[in-house]
């Protein structure tokens, strides 16, 4: 009996060799002396070689008790004339991971799609909160078969294909060698069992489309966008996996008066040229219903006045944003013959200086203000 060469001398590489190398030496050597490349009459005998050695160094532990009991510390361990031992993850690596690549596992639980449901809202509903009730269409876990596919009175059986397992083993051939995929069951579609009776409901789908009427609650402080998210209420999950979860988004639609940024309340106030030089008190709409203003003599356009706590409430927090009041003076196109006399005389009695820098504010500091109390 031809006594067995040294491992080491086999591949051509030293004892002290790491993983690596050893992997690229065996690597060039497979491809080398494999017998559908190689037509040398040894060339089978050798790639056997190469690859029994491969197989003992390539594993940790079989590389230790070899280096300590030499061949004797690994008989019975290595591929010998009829294996391939470690040739799969060199194979795994030229051709991509097929060599036993487990691409039929049984599928398990899947969690079922998120749904997602727009609405729209008044700007007063947004503010306060509101319910509402939205009709969802979505998948549910058939109730007649209660998710078994079979019809009632009826189970299914595990698959005589696969054995249960989901998946089938085929031994295919390559110019290094015969190899085993392992695929998807086709008689089973990888769920390691089949319907001999389907249920006439869902036709063996286990879960049927159908129409939900859901309520949803709107906090208050709402904006376009927000999203509000309903744990479990989407399609139901495949093969017992858990529900996914339904999104509403919200639009907010336009209100007659009122502009919002972020939390506060932003009313254009108009006012005429006589109530904004002699003071009045008007009556402005708020969220909360209408309220007096008070509007001191010689207000200029542009002036700001904040309503504390009138605004939005605070989505995560306790308290409310404010009702921002920009008060505007209407200069009037066309006046009457006694209102143009009277514009006259009151003309007479006032400075015609265009600037003035020491009394009041100008148009700047309006603008000023403005910015500010819009936080911009």
């Amino acid at each position: 009996m031809t006594e067995k060469r040294d491992y080491y001398e086999v591949l051509g590489v030293a004892r002290r060799s790491d993983g690596a190398e050893i992997k690229a030496s065996y690597r060039g050597l497979a491809r080398q002396y494999h017998p559908d490349i190689n037509k040398n009459p040894d060339a089978e005998e050798r790639f056997k070689e190469i690859n029994e050695a491969y197989e003992i160094l390539s594993n940790d532990q079989k590389r230790a008790a070899y280096d300590r009991f030499g061949h004797a510390g690994v008989q019975g361990n290595a591929a010998g004339a009829g294996g391939f031992g470690g040739f799969g993850d060199i194979f795994e690596e030229f051709f991509g991971g097929m060599a036993g690549a487990r691409s039929g596992r049984p599928r398990g639980p899947a969690r079922g799609d998120d749904l997602r449901v727009d609405i729209s809202i008044s700007f007063d509903e947004a503010v306060f909160g509101t319910e509402k009730e939205i009709e969802v269409p979505r998948t549910e876990t058939c109730h007649d078969c209660r998710g078994s596919g079979a019809q009632p009175g009826t189970s299914p059986v595990v698959c005589s294909q696969c054995k249960g397992t989901g998946e089938v083993r085929r031994v295919q051939q390559s110019f290094l060698g015969s190899f085993v995929s392992i695929g998807t069951c086709p008689g089973c579609g990888g769920s390691g069992e089949t319907i001999s009776t389907r249920c006439s409901t869902c036709q063996g789908q286990k879960r049927v489309q159908t129409k939900r009427q859901l309520k949803v609650k709107i906090p208050a402080g709402v904006d376009n966008e927000t999203r509000i998210r309903l744990t479990g209420e989407g399609d139901a999950g495949a093969r017992g996996g858990p529900s996914g979860n339904l999104y509403v988004f919200v639009r907010v639609e336009d209100h007659r008066f009122f502009k919002r940024r972020g939390q506060d309340i932003i009313l254009d106030l108009v006012i005429n040229v006589a109530q904004a030089t002699l003071g009045d008190e008007v009556t402005i709409p708020t969220i909360n219903g209408e309220e007096k203003l008070r509007i001191a003599p010689g207000t200029q356009p542009g002036h700001i006045v904040r309503l504390r706590s009138r605004g939005v409430p605070h989505l995560r927090r306790s308290g409310r944003g404010d009702q921002i009041v920009i008060i505007q003076v209407a200069i009037p196109e066309r006046l009457t013959a006694e209102q143009e006399q009277a514009f006259q005389q009151l003309s007479q009695t006032l400075s015609k200086e265009t600037i003035s820098e020491t009394k009041g504010k100008g148009l700047f500091d309006h603008l000023k203000d403005l910015r500010e109390a819009l936080g911009l």
